[in-house]
């Protein structure tokens, strides 16, 4: 098998080291176990450092789940909760604003606001939360609901789009994160999350939020019921978007964590898998200035290894993750900085704090809470 994945591999080499953009079927070649992991990771690598250098990106974040009760039942989702369920919950103002506290009390710089689609809250609650955390954190950047959630606004309100975002930027969104997307191609769509809103509406919503002076994310939830040319078509159609509108900043490969949902049967991605969809990830999206190994999802020392396989980005503190622990992640339920400061050290590369836009944060040693935003970072996308 190796005699014939040779040759189109050293097209590829020719291709990374020439700045060419990868075809469909090379990245299909790309998972091929004939492809040689250290050898697609070293290439992935060629293109991490061409495009940001020796730079480890982090930030310091709070998340804020502020419900888990949802109207989906999507599948492969550990976090949801029925109405009834002594699970569900949802949080006050007093609850709410609490945690924009703590999150400027311990120097955060974001949070990080996703959650159920409660069929019992209307829509101006979502937009209430927003504004009262705005109102009350000015400096505190807010990165709110995904896709999904602005589709199920759609339905609430029978608003467009547009509409919905421009309500939302009034009450002080800053940026849109990148979860919803699950995997785009309706074969795995269908079996994994059959009502949520499509590939078409997921990328409608990101390219009216890019039209509108937003960044966002982007994702992939990968390592359950797809194959490996679902993986690629997904990331042919965020590059095709970025080619469009060059509004995603970060990409998200996402491990399927399988405790706790209706796919429990199903094994985890392995470390190598991991690492091989990172790789590829950085090799196909050549216009998505970062990747991120996302420490909750990855492991530490996976996502540790990530930063020489493609990663430029682990996230950050992350307080207060829920989605994926209910899932059986067994991370650590928060890093401190100088932890994430040493694990990206320890990789070889050279940590910098960030903030939501990628612009580098300067902190007062005296008085670690105390920020301030300084230059933006220069990418080589």
């Amino acid at each position: 098998m190796l005699h014939s994945i040779a040759p189109r591999l050293k097209t590829i080499r020719d291709k990374v080291e020439a700045g060419e953009r990868l075809s469909f079927e090379d990245g299909v070649a790309l998972y091929q176990n004939s492809a040689p992991l250290n050898d697609v990771g070293a290439l992935a690598n060629i293109v991490r450092e061409r495009v940001n250098g020796n730079a480890g990106y982090f930030n310091i974040n709070t998340h804020l789940n502020a419900t888990n009760i949802c109207v989906y039942r999507c599948t492969f989702c550990a976090f949801r909760s029925d109405l009834r369920d002594e699970r569900g919950y949802v949080m006050s103002d007093e609850q709410i604003i609490a945690r924009g506290q703590e999150a400027i009390d311990n120097g955060c710089t974001e949070l990080h606001i996703v959650g159920g689609l409660h069929h019992q809250l209307k829509y101006d609650w979502y937009v209430h939360l927003v504004r009262i955390l705005h109102t009350a954190f000015p400096h505190l950047h807010l990165k709110a609901w995904t896709g999904v959630e602005i589709n199920w606004f759609e339905f609430l309100t029978k608003k467009s789009v547009r509409e919905i975002l421009e309500d939302l930027i009034d009450a002080g969104l800053g940026s849109m994160p990148g979860g919803g997307a699950e995997i785009f191609h309706p074969e795995v769509r269908n079996q994994i999350c059959e009502h949520k809103s499509d590939a078409s509406k997921w990328i409608e919503i990101h390219r009216t939020a890019h039209q509108l002076g937003l960044k966002t994310n982007c994702t992939m939830l990968y390592g359950h019921v797809e194959r490996d040319f679902h993986r690629i078509d997904h990331l042919c159609r965020l590059r095709e978007l970025q080619d469009e509108t060059g509004g995603f900043q970060t990409f998200i490969p996402l491990a399927f964590h399988p405790d706790n949902t209706g796919l429990s049967h199903i094994k985890k991605p392995s470390a190598l898998m991991d690492l091989r969809t990172m790789a590829i990830s950085r090799l196909m999206l050549d216009n998505i200035p970062h990747i991120k190994a996302y420490w909750i999802m990855l492991g530490i020392g996976t996502a540790q290894t990530a930063l020489s396989y493609g990663a430029d980005d682990i996230d950050g503190t992350v307080r207060h993750e829920l989605i994926y622990h209910d899932a059986g992640a067994t991370t650590p339920e928060l890093l401190t900085v100088e932890q994430i400061k040493r694990l990206i050290a320890e990789a070889g590369r050279e940590p910098i704090e960030r903030d939501t836009l990628y612009r580098r944060i300067e902190r007062d040693h005296a008085n670690p809470a105390a920020w301030r935003v300084g230059e933006q970072i220069a990418v080589g996308v």
